[in-house]
């Protein structure tokens, strides 16, 4: 009798507590609002505060049903991150960005943020080439797909700054081997610079030092022949006076009196005019 009042007991009490293991795991949950939480990333992006804004539009990415708001969502997450030179997130978000939303329509300023990215991150002429290369290739991307759109100016002025940082690193190492007398690679170096980077502001120092080491080690056809070519081009600057008394070691350069040489020819028109 008594066995049997337990048994029901104990039985009461496991239905009980089966039933209250069903309610709770059946009990509903309030769904996240994509929207509300795109708008705390928004005014986080607004104050500067671009760590939280980052967060809030990744949590409003991962909520949103329709693609093309999680895609912008994405980019803002993105741009919030390099608001903070989080470069190497922000560049993984960036890529993660292209691969999830390839047919959005900011895929065109997310290549080049990727540009811009790679570039802030070049050092001097004494940094790894590395950073170099790879802004280098982004730029090349985008101008060659994305020519006529507004990015390009800007990436062409940056392309150009580019080639000037090449050219830097190409004569840094040129000194170097100069330093420590080698020749052949010194000029290898200092060629590269005349060949590639013309238009650069280092191709006059790179024909002067080419100049100076041609004549130092007794090839002065050589050494008249970049004269010549920094002569033609460049005869007004200061590299070019150097070249010319490496080369005419007792000559000595007179600077004209350009206003002088005015007033000659000022009155040689007024006498024709007489």
């Amino acid at each position: 009798m008594y066995f049997r009042i337990f048994l029901v007991f104990c039985l009461a009490i496991f239905l009980n507590s089966c039933t209250k293991k069903k309610e709770a795991t059946y009990l509903p949950t309030e769904k996240t609002n994509p929207y509300e939480i795109y708008e705390e990333g928004l005014t986080a992006f607004k104050e500067n505060d671009f760590l939280y804004a980052s967060k809030k539009f990744t949590e409003a990415e991962l909520n949103f049903d329709i693609p093309k708001f999680a895609a912008k969502a994405a980019i803002m997450s993105s741009y919030s991150l390099y608001g903070i030179n989080f470069y190497e997130e922000s560049e993984e978000n960036i890529e993660r960005y292209l691969k999830n939303y390839p047919a959005d329509k900011n895929v065109i300023y997310a290549h080049y943020l990727l540009a811009v990215i790679n570039f802030e991150q070049i050092g001097g002429e004494q940094h790894d080439l590395k950073p170099l290369l790879a802004t280098k290739e982004k730029i090349d991307f985008f101008l060659e797909k994305y020519p006529d759109t507004e990015y390009a100016i800007d990436l062409k002025f940056k392309q150009g700054l580019l080639e000037n940082q090449f050219a830097a690193k190409e004569l840094y190492i040129a000194k170097y081997y100069i330093l420590v007398q080698k020749w052949v690679p010194a000029i290898n170096r200092l060629k590269s610079i005349v060949k590639n980077y013309d238009k650069t502001i280092f191709i006059e120092e790179a024909l002067h030092r080419l100049v100076e080491i041609h004549y130092h080690i007794g090839l002065e056809a050589e050494a008249n022949k970049y004269a010549s070519i920094l002569g033609y081009n460049y005869n007004s600057s200061e590299w070019f006076k150097q070249s010319y008394k490496v080369l005419n070691r007792d000559y000595n350069i007179i600077l004209k009196n350009e206003s002088k040489e005015k007033k000659s020819v000022l009155k040689k028109i007024i006498n024709i005019i007489k």
